[in-house]
């Protein structure tokens, strides 16, 4: 065997060496250290192999059909090939749900890396869908509510910090849902962050060091920031003054005019009001809706989960602001939205499986929408849609009965306000980090947001408790004597004036007008139906009633007739029956002989009977 060859320098080096005492020179610099480092290489060593078996084995584990649709769903995301992304997204991913993922979570995303050749940005995308199964199908623990936001950090900074707009493409429903998820997300979050006395020792010291995870400072500065880059409220506005082809993309700048970065701008004004109404601000969440318009074009309107979301929120918000006759005609406008469309909506995604079936989620948000019309109607006596109402006393018809009684309805408005009201949240965690000040925040819990809410708006209720009673007997008269109506309401005229006062407020509120542009514009106007005046002793009474409108009943029971008149039309024609042998038989022979008008023989009218 030949001996391995030394290097030139070899023998050089040792001569050198034999001259040089190491230990003496060296001495014992960092062996202590190493000693103390080597184990705990060894241990990452292991745990580094151990979750590389692991991720092979969940690797092998992958079905074929799973690993094929990964790479197809990468092809096309690679490729911005828009119709095959909106197939993958809304079909092939939750088709793949339901049959294997239904119950346990998807592939984690380094395992799946190696069918996508390690793309990151796809990996991103990839960890929105995988985060917001597990929101929707599993419990989420606190690590996926960690690693949930760093992955949406991920995926805004990569959008927000690029150099340039990004060469990305993604469906219009896969936006609306990485904004409406980020939210969702967001909320859940400071939902189960308040309830400090359910958490572990772990839970405790993670949450005092990310302090920061899930803050609404930095929910806000994505929402702010999308609208910014995008310039998507320039976009509207260049629009809405007719500016040409050529005049928009100056106006909105690179971002403004790639689709990606317009519909995320359009979306977070939507998240907006959302967030703003979560946190309370009412006013600021119909400020940011200042340039979106409330009709059937707007951009909002070709997703129908943002379609309901808006609507829902902006007829909240009118709520809380005393705005009712506003609040009642936006949800009169989506509830009709609703009830037609609705054929339509199971053909499509929007009908399927998303966080919860969406179909679920707009039948229960529609549920709710129900209730604060019912609440609205009670403060507000109006009438808009008869159909509308109709379904609203079908639902809540004992609610609303009590809610007309005055003070005795309380009760029944708090329970459908609750039922309704969105799951509103605090800006300011509990303090995780500090031992003391979080021992005092669990024996003396702040209220919470909801009960605070409905404290201000039962505030507003008790005020118009007698209204109910003292409309009721006006309805009764044209004029009326001040001392009879007083005995009436069991009252001194003192009180009684009082009473009327508060009825005139309540009927008088801001309302948006025909001119108006923003959905917080609208100028004070009277809104009942019923007005007085007191002259001296006399109460006169004015009622301006709307007459039944009937063109609503035609032009609901003429779509009813078109839509049996077109299930008739695409059902299939019946198959004939096939005639029998005997009757075939004189067919034949009956078209063998020649045809010759018949000159003989008693005459029978058709369709008559001829006698024997």
């Amino acid at each position: 065997m030949s001996q391995q060859r030394k290097a030139l320098w070899e023998s050089d080096l040792e001569e050198d060496l034999q001259d040089v005492d190491l230990n003496l020179a060296i001495g014992n610099y960092g062996q202590n250290g190493y000693d103390d480092v080597q184990p705990r290489i060894d241990e990452a060593t292991l745990l580094a192999v151990q979750q590389q078996m692991a991720q092979q084995a969940a690797f092998a584990q992958i079905p074929d059909v799973v690993k094929r649709f990964i790479v197809h769903f990468h092809q096309a995301v690679l490729e911005n090939n828009l119709s095959e992304i909106t197939v993958a997204y809304e079909s092939g991913w939750n088709r793949l749900t339901e049959k294997f993922y239904s119950k346990t979570e998807w592939p984690e995303a380094e395992v799946i890396a190696p069918l996508v050749n390690d793309d990151q940005i796809f990996l991103i995308l990839y960890r929105e869908l995988y985060y917001r199964h597990v929101y929707s199908r599993l419990i989420p623990d606190i690590d996926d509510r960690f690693h949930s936001y760093e992955n949406s950090c991920e995926l805004f900074n990569y959008l927000l910090n690029s150099d340039g707009p990004v060469p990305l493409e993604l469906p219009e429903q896969w936006l609306w849902d990485i904004i409406d998820e980020f939210i969702y997300q967001f909320q859940s979050f400071c939902v189960w962050r308040s309830k400090v006395k359910s958490k572990t020792d772990e839970e405790l010291s993670m949450l005092a060091e990310g302090s920061q995870v899930w803050s609404s400072y930095s929910v806000l500065n994505v929402l702010y920031s999308l609208i910014q880059k995008s310039k998507i409220n320039e976009h509207i506005i260049a629009l809405r003054e007719g500016k040409s082809a050529e005049e928009i993309p100056e106006i909105v700048g690179e971002y403004g005019t790639r689709p990606l970065y317009r519909m995320l701008g359009y979306f977070s004004i939507i998240g907006l009001l959302r967030v703003h109404s979560l946190l309370g601000d009412f006013t600021l969440a119909l400020k940011v809706m200042e340039n979106v318009e409330l009709n059937q074009k707007s951009p909002f309107t070709r997703v129908t989960a943002c379609h309901v979301t808006t609507y829902y929120y902006v007829g909240f918000c009118y709520i809380m602001l005393r705005r009712y006759t506003d609040a009642l005609r936006a949800f009169v406008s989506i509830l009709n939205f609703i009830l037609r469309m609705r054929q339509y909506h199971t053909r499509s995604y929007q009908y399927d499986q998303a966080r919860i079936p969406l179909k679920h989620i707009i039948n229960k948000t529609a549920d709710r929408m129900y209730a604060l019309f019912a609440i609205c109607n009670a403060l507000s006596p109006t009438r808009l849609d008869d159909n509308i109402s109709n379904i609203v006393k079908e639902r809540y018809g004992e609610q609303f009965a009590k809610m007309s009684r005055g003070e005795e309805g309380i009760p029944a408005f708090e329970e459908l306000f609750l039922y309704a009201c969105p799951k509103f949240i605090s800006a300011n965690p509990p303090p995780y980090d500090d031992a003391e000040l979080l021992g005092t925040h669990i024996e003396d819990p702040p209220v919470e947001p909801a009960q605070r809410h409905l404290a201000l708006f039962l505030s507003e209720v008790r005020a118009q408790a007698p209204v109910p009673t003292l409309r009721s007997f006006l309805k009764l008269y044209t004029s009326l004597d001040a001392k009879k109506l007083a005995n009436f309401l069991d009252a001194d005229e003192e009180e009684m004036v009082q009473q009327m006062m508060v009825m005139k407020q309540a009927s008088r509120s801001v309302s948006r007008v025909d001119n108006a542009n923003g959905v917080l514009d609208g100028q004070m106007i009277s809104t009942g139906d019923l007005d007085f005046v007191i002259d001296e002793n006399m109460v006169h009474i004015a009622e301006s009633t709307v007459g039944r409108r009937y063109a609503g009943w035609f032009i609901r029971n003429t779509e009813h007739a078109q839509r049996v008149f077109d299930t008739l039309r695409n059902s299939p024609l019946p198959i004939a029956p096939k005639p029998s042998a005997q009757k075939s038989s004189a067919t034949s022979g009956a078209e063998a002989a020649p045809s010759a008008p018949r000159t003989s023989g008693q005459k029978v009218a058709w369709g008559g009977v001829k006698a024997a």
